[in-house]
């Protein structure tokens, strides 16, 4: 019989399939709950494929019903769950199966960012140190658990999205290592949010992507690398449509090779971007092969 820690977990994305992988070492996984392959998929599945790698139990229900009805029916011994990007809300009885409840780690410093994508916004708002871990018992309300513990991560100046995501990855797999196991020994207590106004984040759109040079450069620039995953910052140039995969704010119209005027007399400079042969290039070789 294993002595690790034994937990359920929940999870289905790719942020989901990167923890549970820093985690199988350190915990004897019971159950893997996961989203079903979607119909007519055909691509890589990797929560269910690192189940069926590892020989885990894994259930998988389509909404909030099929979850709940599936533990109505089935006992699990773990005394606590684990979600981690997993997208069915989990309803009050599936929390309480747990001795220990269920436990989310969010990647914000609770109360800021609640919601779908923390990681975005938190790039967004152009706060050195407004990103972090939040390790949370979760119930009924949009992430206003209790802490176990949570950790900052101070926001280097030119990190996108998908950078950030894989540095808290890292964070929360060495957060969950030291701490799930005190928790589940009677050695870590539950204690409330810190007092402050919460901030939200949402789930980002196609829209989010149309890059609206209005906008003063410096939010532009963050908007290059807070969607530099989905959807992307897109724009006309030209009469041609490019993708921005890399900016910085100038000084003037002359501070660089491709510099466009924003909102409020502001300059931002692209520095790479994807034509619309699909090659990435240079501001300065888009300046030389499109430009009119």
């Amino acid at each position: 019989m294993s002595s690790l820690p034994k937990i359920v977990f929940f999870g289905s994305g790719p942020v989901a399939s990167a923890t549970l992988t820093g985690l199988l070492p350190h915990f004897a996984v019971e159950a893997i709950i996961t989203k079903p392959r979607p119909e007519g998929h055909r691509g890589s599945v990797p929560v269910l494929e690192l189940a069926e790698a590892k020989k885990i139990p894994v259930f998988t229900p389509r909404n909030k019903a099929e979850l709940t009805e599936l533990f109505a029916g089935t006992t699990f011994t773990a005394p606590v769950g684990l979600v981690v990007d997993y997208g069915i809300i989990i309803s009050r009885s599936v929390i309480d199966s747990f001795m220990l409840g269920i436990v989310n780690s969010h990647f914000s410093l609770l109360p800021e960012w609640r919601g779908a994508d923390p990681i975005t916004f938190s790039i967004l708002s152009g706060r050195p140190q407004t990103a972090g871990v939040s390790l949370m018992l979760i119930n009924e309300k949009l992430d206003e658990g209790e802490l176990l513990a949570q950790q900052p991560f101070v926001l280097p100046a030119s990190i996108t999205t998908p950078e950030l995501t894989d540095e808290l990855v890292e964070l929360s797999n060495d957060m969950l290592i030291e701490t799930l196991p005190k928790y589940i020994s009677g050695d870590v207590t539950p204690h409330p949010q810190p007092a402050g106004a919460p901030t939200y984040s949402r789930k980002l759109t196609k829209e989010d992507g149309i890059f609206d040079i209005t906008k003063p450069a410096d939010q532009l620039e963050r908007e290059v690398r807070a969607f530099a995953g989905w959807p992307k910052s897109k724009m006309h140039l030209f009469g041609h449509q490019i993708v921005i995969k890399k900016a910085s704010v100038a000084t003037s119209k002359h501070d660089g090779d491709l510099v466009v005027v924003c909102g409020n007399n502001t300059f931002l400079e692209i520095l790479e971007l994807t034509a619309p042969s699909g090659r990435t290039m240079s501001g300065a070789d888009f300046l030389r092969g499109y430009k009119k």
